[in-house]
């Protein structure tokens, strides 16, 4: 077969933007140019050339192997099987998506143009037969020989793009609707229904797409929720999509769709779906990693996949590590973790405020590569059921990835799961490998910090650490509307100049979920939280101290690890030094002793209400004594910076 290009193949495109199966694809030989990749997993687009026309396009993303290996490449020829035509938003140009295409041709020397086709699709060039009846056709460079001519050769072939021209008496006229039903006719059954539903891939579809089908599996799905609002009550869930290539999409129902629907989609079944609509996702309440979201109204089709070959799409983890969670906490964004499993705590029961129901919680610690662990919570079932088996296999330090996480502050940097989040134990996956591999060689012997402790995570704009944000307290106590909206976060350099040793400096800790106990009736420690009585109990810190710099002072508030940190011993400790009766006070000497010492304290600063008045709270998240190495180096650049606004 020549190696030369389709003539008109962008033209017949056009004129049909989406066929109906790939059985309806004529011979489309493009030439590539502009290959590049998209950096949206590892797809590549390129812009279409017949030699007459171009059109810009995207390939499919299982051809990456080729595109690597050079089979296909920049000025090659690809066949296309398959295809469909989307419209770009505010302008009246196409855009192709190839759904499957192969490789013809290695790169050409040169782009191919009009003339460069024309004469790739000629035979040959022939001179004028003795009678008149041949009839050329210089647009498609055919030669149409004389029936006797006919009976000779029997044929011509067209070899540019492999169409054969038969014998006048040989040609038997049919419609498409015949030649496709006879396409039918001769296929299984379970063919006949690929060519009839033509199914689109996620990664296709866009809000400006007419009618599509999609053929994806539930991966996740959200209870059924009521609301109340400005127009009436209604109900609403959703659920979250993957088709075969790991792409994946968040459907919303509402009031009537989710009524028909929510019984309908299962958890792990396949379905087609059709006549939905898509619009850009709302980042608030954007679960996946995908720009739209989708709509099903009570018209929408969705039909199982039954008896049919299924597909497990591979559960995609966007992991980000431990020691990078600082710049989450608070956010919207949820995170992918992959870790190791340190310890797993008992289950104990929560009573939630809102409707005074119990529900089964769990902890446990898992750290990476970063040396830096972090507590995950874990609700509901995921606390009963796989939660248990991390604890019966915890001797064995198991690996977890853990999908859709949601990052808090709690002991400056935690983890809880959603209903959506996914814990996958010893998955079989790159990132699970890789840190086995670390782990048994020399993580085993590492000293694991704690994320929330020290310095801070990166942020995923470049290295954060206790030296950016850097303020002094006038700036945060000199201006009240800080953290009004949200909680602000900063890092100032201060000694502590005063702890009241008078103030209620600790309190009593259930053991297991360190929350506040009460004294029970008889003994013991009655637990709201774990709803169960204890023989004794813990102290943990919560105590104020004043700050100072050189503008001004503050006074912070701070919890257990970091009171730890400053104070240098435990609650109990002090309070067992407090109640010594010794002439030279151990008890404060151990506060005078954490004062006049240069800290790094990461802050966060909120409003809050006191006696109808509204005043700043600052709370220390972490604090970590003055490297002055880098803190010599901070001061230079601040320098630096000095000099060059001069």
């Amino acid at each position: 077969m020549a190696k030369t290009v389709t003539p008109d193949a962008i033209s017949i495109i056009r004129s049909n933007p989406t066929p109906d199966s790939s059985g309806d694809v004529p011979e489309l030989v493009v030439q590539v140019l502009d290959l590049k990749a998209t950096g949206n997993r590892n797809r590549f687009m390129f812009t279409a050339n017949d030699g007459k026309m171009k059109l810009k396009g995207i390939l499919p993303a299982n051809i990456e192997s080729e595109v690597l290996s050079g089979k296909i490449q920049n000025l090659g020829l690809i066949r296309i099987l398959d295809y469909t035509l989307n419209d770009i938003p505010n302008k009246q140009d196409k855009y192709l998506v190839v759904l499957k295409c192969e490789a013809v041709s290695p790169a050409l020397e040169t782009e191919v143009t009009s003339e460069e086709g024309q004469e790739g699709t000629n035979i040959a060039k022939r001179p004028k037969l003795e009678t008149d009846a041949d009839v050329k056709s210089e647009a498609s460079g055919l030669i149409l020989k004389p029936k006797q001519d006919c009976e000779a050769e029997s044929q011509v072939k067209r070899e540019g793009a492999g169409i054969i021209l038969k014998p006048k008496q040989e040609i038997v006229s049919k419609s498409a609707a015949q030649i496709v039903h006879e396409q039918h006719r001769n296929m299984a059954p379970a063919a006949r229904l690929a060519m009839t539903r033509r199914v689109h891939p996620l990664v296709s579809l866009n809000p400006y797409q007419g009618n599509w089908t999609i053929k994806v599996r539930v991966t996740n799905k959200g209870s059924m929720r009521t609301y109340r609002n400005a127009r009436g009550e209604g109900c609403v869930f959703n659920v979250e999509l993957t088709d075969e290539d790991g792409t994946q999409i968040q459907a919303t129902m509402f009031k009537e769709a989710a009524k028909k629907f929510y019984d309908k989609l299962e958890m792990g079944k396949v379905y087609y779906i059709s006549k939905g609509t898509l619009k850009v996702a709302n980042k608030q309440f954007k679960t996946v990693q995908n720009d739209y979201e989708m709509t099903l109204n009570e018209y929408s089709e969705v039909e199982e996949a039954r008896n049919e070959e299924t597909f497990i799409p591979e559960t995609k983890f966007n992991v980000v590590p431990i020691d990078m969670l600082g710049s989450y906490v608070d956010g919207k964004d949820l995170v992918d973790i992959v870790g190791v499993v340190q310890s797993v705590s008992p289950t104990m029961s929560i009573r939630r405020k809102t409707n005074n129901e119990t529900i089964p919680k769990r902890d446990i610690v898992v750290a990476d590569e970063t040396k830096k662990m972090v507590v995950v919570s874990l609700w509901n079932d995921l606390a009963t059921g796989v939660g248990q088996e991390l604890l019966d296999i915890v001797d064995q330090s198991p690996i977890v990835a853990i999908k859709s996480l949601k990052v808090g502050d709690f002991q400056g940097v935690s983890l809880s799961t959603l209903s959506r989040s996914v814990v996958m134990v010893n998955p079989d996956i790159a990132e699970a490998k890789k840190l086995r591999s670390w782990f048994d060689s020399e993580g085993k012997g590492t000293s694991m910090a704690p994320v929330g402790s020290g310095v801070i995570a990166p942020g995923r704009g470049g290295a954060r650490s206790m030296y950016s944000d850097r303020v002094f307290i006038s700036h945060i106590t000199g201006n009240q509307s800080v953290g009004e909206d949200k909680p602000a976060y900063f890092n100032i350099r201060a000694f502590i100049t005063f702890i009241k040793p008078d103030q209620p400096m600790w309190y009593r800790a259930c053991k297991t979920c360190n929350k506040k106990v009460t004294e029970a009736i008889g003994s013991g420690f009655w637990c709201e939280g774990c709803q169960k009585n204890d023989e004794s109990c813990s102290l943990r810190y919560i105590m104020a101290l004043k700050v100072t710099d050189a503008s001004g002072d503050a006074w912070l508030s701070t919890f257990n690890e970091e009171a730890e940190n400053i104070i240098g011993c435990s609650a109990d400790e002090l309070d067992q030094l407090k109640s010594q009766d010794s002439e030279d006070n151990q008890y404060l000497m151990t506060l005078k002793q954490a004062t006049w010492v240069p800290r790094l304290f990461r802050v966060s600063v909120a409003l809050h209400e006191y006696n109808n008045e509204r005043r700043q709270r600052i709370t220390v998240r972490a604090v970590t004594p003055v490297d002055f190495v880098a803190e010599s180096r901070y001061l230079l650049e601040e320098i630096s910076k000095m000099k060059v606004s001069e």
